[in-house]
């Protein structure tokens, strides 16, 4: 049988068993008959070829070049806060510092030519068991003043001086800058006593001595620089001012030229919102006005409805304008407790806000609480006496122009003597980014900046997109180069090698794109902080602006800009716009970048401000922590 005639019978009996009937094409059958035939022959001439010998060849191991692996990244974290410590505290006793001749009756030897030595001398015999226990640096500087100059300081013959009881007059007093009065606390001697036991008034004379010192020179300290040392709360707080010694506070009350109280007078910050603080403490001492206290959590957007709406209304009763007032009148006199936030209730609460200074929204959140009274009267009191404490940290003069910038507040202002000729909102550090603390000196304005991104945003936000795309800078606008200069392309650097800060600086080139803006305004610090334009508008119109890195963004940088340099808006215009160029003020001028929960607004009146970086908390465990100390050592 031919290979033809079978294939046609293998589709014939596909048929019959399928069940299908249908004809066999005739080039069905050719093609079945061309496999089986050329797959026949292929067969035959593999077994008729002789097999070739098989030579076992080498094998060569090819290692394929690896792509450098991506390093996890390691951020940048920012500054800490620490657990604070308060000052060591030690005892010292005045016994054994000098040797006084006492006749055989115990009683005080006769005046001699150094009579107020020689009464010293006698007053430390007399009071074998004195101690005081204070500040070890205080403790020393007692010791070693009375070791040199063993003589009372504040008392003659039997009597205190006038000079003493003006001193303990301000030690006792010390709770109306915010003080803790125990701490300075000094009890006068009556001028009435007993002439025959001339024993007990020396002792007593040198009790009160030694203590009006020691407290005397705490309160020096604590008065011109703080009660605690802002720097040993955390990294974000940098003031570098000598702090006063022990020794200098000492020297400065005893200095002739200077009656004692006016020297510890002098040591007070000198500048109107001090004094304004201290007015709102007396009165929030003296406050009977039942408290109105929202819950600092409140949430309430047009539509919600809240259980708080009766109080929220009669929190915003007592802060409204009188216009307000009467434009809403109807709507007070017949409001009934309702719950559903909607309607009138919103416009009246968007009015409210416009008479706060607030983004009118109609939406209650923590700043609409805030300034409505969004703490209580004991929060308030703590607020005004951390705000007390923290300008004793910045120096005694603000200066006759500055810039003051407060940060839980979201505003700054340009001062002149005291008065506010600019003010602005502004946007801060978000929280994970924070604005440090600090003080410095304005120096340039720098028109068309380039941004130097620093180090933190190139690890921390950059890096992962580079080790995913290497060319990203480039098509971003940035310009790379090296430290010494030469620039390099984004897309030419293996950015996958490295975890951590890189060896280049990235710089945005100026223009509307630039992170900038328009201009910067510089006072050189360690922290890379300054003043500048943002191309993010949108943002100044939130009653939360914690949204940068630190930097603080202006919402009129050019009438900023103007001021500091001193001239006018249309000057900085004119120098919009082209490359980069910086121009120097005629004189620097210093500028306070403030954390103050409770401030006085422009027209006196102190506003309080939501903790944005719970930094209330942690000075609040300062104040306690020193508290403590002191108390355990009395």
């Amino acid at each position: 049988m031919t290979y033809k005639k079978i294939a046609h019978a293998l589709l014939a009996s596909a048929v019959v068993v399928t069940g299908m009937s249908f004809s066999v094409p005739e080039a069905s059958a050719v093609q079945l008959h061309e496999l089986l035939f050329n797959r026949a022959k292929r067969k035959e001439v593999r077994q008729r070829r002789a097999p070739e010998p098989v030579i076992q060849q080498p094998k060569k191991t090819v290692t394929a070049k690896p792509a450098t692996p991506r390093k996890a990244i390691k951020k940048i974290s920012g500054p800490q806060y620490y657990t604070y410590k308060a000052a060591q505290m030690a005892t010292f006793t005045l016994a054994g510092l000098t040797t006084a001749s006492v006749g055989q009756s115990g009683e005080l030897g006769l005046p001699t030519m150094d009579f107020e030595s020689q009464r010293f001398k006698e007053a430390v015999r007399y009071s074998p068991t004195l101690q005081i226990a204070i500040e070890e640096d205080i403790a020393k500087a007692v010791t070693d003043h009375y070791s040199k100059k063993p003589a009372f300081l504040w008392s003659r013959g039997s009597s205190v001086t006038t000079q003493a009881k003006a001193v303990a007059a301000m030690l006792n007093s010390a709770d109306k800058h915010g003080l803790e009065a125990k701490d300075y606390a000094v009890d006068v001697p009556s001028d009435a006593f007993s002439i025959d036991d001339p024993k007990a008034r020396a002792a007593e004379l040198l009790a009160f001595e030694t203590k009006l010192t020691a407290y005397a020179i705490r309160y020096a300290q604590d008065m011109k620089d703080g009660a605690v040392n802002p720097n040993k709360i955390s990294g974000y707080h940098d003031f570098t001012k000598n702090r006063l010694t022990a020794s200098d506070a000492l020297a400065g009350l005893v200095a002739g030229d200077m009656d004692p109280a006016d020297y510890l007078t002098s040591l007070m910050p000198n500048q109107h919102h001090y004094a304004i603080l201290q007015d709102e403490l007396v009165k929030l001492r003296g406050s009977t006005e039942n408290e109105i206290v929202l819950p600092a959590n409140l949430l309430v957007k047009p539509g919600n409805t809240a259980e708080e709406m009766p109080l929220l209304i009669k929190a915003m009763e007592r802060k409204m304008r009188d216009d307000t007032r009467t434009k809403h009148q109807g709507l007070l006199d017949a409001y009934a407790g309702e719950t559903l936030y909607e309607g009138d209730l919103v416009e009246l609460v968007r009015d409210v806000q416009r008479d706060l200074g607030l983004n009118p929204d109609g939406v209650v959140g923590p700043k609409t609480v805030s300034r409505l009274g969004g703490q209580s009267l004991a929060s308030k009191i703590d607020r005004v006496k951390f705000a007390l404490e923290r300008l004793r940290w910045h120096p005694e003069n603000y200066g006759k122009r500055q810039v003051v910038i407060n940060q839980p507040e979201y505003r700054v202002r340009y001062m002149e003597n005291g008065e506010t000729k600019l003010a602005m909102r502004a946007v801060v550090g978000k929280p994970s980014n924070q604005t440090n603390f600090f003080h410095d000196e304005i120096e340039t304005v720098v028109f068309n900046p380039y941004w130097g991104v620093p180090q933190s945003i190139i690890v921390n936000e950059m890096l992962p997109k580079l080790h995913r795309d290497p060319g990203y800078l480039d098509r971003a606008g940035y310009v790379v180069s090296t430290h010494g200069g030469q620039q390099i392309a984004s897309s030419n650097i293996n950015w996958s090698q490295y975890s951590g800060p890189v060896p280049y600086s990235v710089r945005q080139k100026p223009g509307p794109r630039n992170s900038l803006g328009e201009l910067k305004i510089l006072f050189p610090n360690r922290h890379a902080i300054y003043m500048h334009d943002t191309p993010a508008k949108s943002l100044f119109q939130r009653d939360n602006r914690a949204f940068s890195h630190g930097c603080v963004r202006l919402e009129d940088p050019r009438a900023m800009a103007a001021a500091v340099l001193g001239k006018s808006r249309d000057y900085v215009a004119s120098q919009l716009g082209g490359g980069e160029k910086g121009e120097r003020i005629s004189e620097k001028i210093p500028i306070f970048i403030g954390y103050f929960t409770a401030w006085p607004n422009d027209e006196g009146q102190v506003e309080y401000h939501p903790d944005v970086y719970k930094r209330d908390m942690y000075l609040g465990r300062a104040l306690e922590t020193v508290n403590t100390a002191r108390d355990a050592s009395s």
